[in-house]
């Protein structure tokens, strides 16, 4: 019966963690950068885009694509720093907990 109780207690202490880690998480914002810095897309903890920054040099009629290109670019560097930030953010939440080889964190 002892057993069942540590189980438990473990189990909601797992719990609070995960809770705790997934509000870090959501609360993550990243900047990626692409061109230089001339195109800067902010990413918060959902993936959702929250800025966007072109610097003006790159406004002008013949430059439309390379500016969409570095958009992409930029959100794609910053959706892998996001990811990154949430699992270092999960990892150390949860560090101290063993979890069966080859369950990853979040569920």
């Amino acid at each position: 019966m002892k057993d069942l109780m540590g189980l438990m207690k473990q189990a909601k202490d797992m719990q609070a963690k995960m809770e705790t880690a997934q509000a870090q998480v959501a609360d993550l914002s990243v900047e990626g950068r692409s061109g230089g810095g001339l195109v800067t897309v902010t990413l918060q903890g959902g993936g959702n885009m929250g800025g966007l920054k072109i610097d003006p040099k790159l406004l002008s009629e013949d430059d439309v694509e390379i500016v969409e290109d570095l958009i992409v670019a930029a959100y794609q560097d910053a959706k892998v720093k996001l990811d990154q930030a949430q699992a270092d953010t999960m990892k150390a939440a949860m560090g101290d907990i063993p979890m069966p080889p080859g369950m990853k964190m979040p569920f």
